[in-house]
């Protein structure tokens, strides 16, 4: 492997535009958006009964857009209800940009923000320390599960956090979608980094299942349009290539076999589509919902 590769997120700044092109080039958040109408509503009305105050933990909340769907929706439920919203979220700027967005934000009343600037760990090794058994209604992850380190122990301490009819909701990559294949067959060719694991629901599922904690799943189709990956000095196609590969300026620093190769099977049916002359990428979401 060419010594000039290197992780991606090390570049803080180019990992944000990639991460932004990706959203532009995928339904992720349609695909998102599809399951907070259509799922959420019914899973959240499992979780309040007659509470009068609903518990709500995000983990790794980012800027708040899902966040704050998925508050819209425990708020419709229980109209009368106090609700009390703790994220815990490692990146600072990410922090202002979710206050930024409550401050614009109307019809939150009702809604008490905490934000904690901490990983997940940081957070479960706070209140284990504290020896606190506070408990929560619903707890969520989303998209964060790549930067947990011992995912079997994080899932069992949250578990352990849930009130009577509580649920955690995550969501991830799907386990038969182009990136399971992508990591499974180039994760050992690429930068290595400490901060993000080649984690899918297949490898979720085998956990929860030795963990005897029950959950359902719900995949959910969704492509990015790499189209622009395949023509030579494209700046969105770089960027992109920088997404897939999590791999920093992966164009000019990638030993040409590797990149070849991979490219050779972006466009194979078990990693994407073609279609209308574009090439989509299998980039499918699984959301699972972990019961008490």
């Amino acid at each position: 492997m060419a010594s000039s590769m290197r992780s991606l997120l090390s570049d803080h700044g180019r990992y944000a535009e990639s991460f932004r092109r990706f959203l532009n080039n995928s339904t992720e958040h349609q695909c998102m958006q599809e399951f907070m109408d259509k799922q959420l509503p019914g899973i959240i009305a499992r979780i309040g009964g007659t509470k009068s105050e609903i518990k709500i933990l995000s983990l790794g909340g980012g800027a708040g857009e899902m966040d704050l769907q998925i508050l819209s929706k425990v708020k419709a439920q229980y109209p009368g209800a106090h609700i009390i919203n703790e994220v815990v979220e490692p990146n600072a700027e990410q922090i202002t940009k979710y206050k930024e967005l409550v401050a614009k934000t109307s019809n939150l009343e009702n809604i008490k923000f905490a934000w904690h600037e901490e990983t997940s760990n940081e957070f479960q090794n706070r209140m284990m320390e504290k020896k606190e058994t506070q408990k929560w209604d619903f707890i969520h992850m989303i998209q964060m599960l790549y930067y947990v380190k011992d995912i079997p122990a994080t899932l069992k301490f949250f578990h352990g956090l849930l009130a009577t009819n509580a649920k955690i909701l995550i969501i991830l990559t799907s386990g038969n979608s182009g990136w399971g294949k992508l990591w499974g067959k180039y994760g050992s060719r690429l930068p290595q980094n400490d901060l993000c694991l080649y984690v899918t629901s297949s490898h979720l599922t085998q956990m929860l299942d030795s963990l005897g904690i029950k959950y359902e799943c719900y995949d959910l189709l969704s492509t990015m349009d790499i189209t622009d990956c395949f023509t030579e000095g494209n700046e969105n196609g770089n960027l992109l290539w920088d997404f897939l590969t999590e791999t920093c300026n992966f164009t000019t620093t990638a030993p040409p076999d590797l990149r070849a190769e991979i490219m050779k099977d972006l466009q194979k049916p078990e990693f994407s589509v073609k279609k209308d002359g574009k090439v989509l990428f299998n980039n499918n979401l699984s959301f699972m919902v972990i019961e008490a």
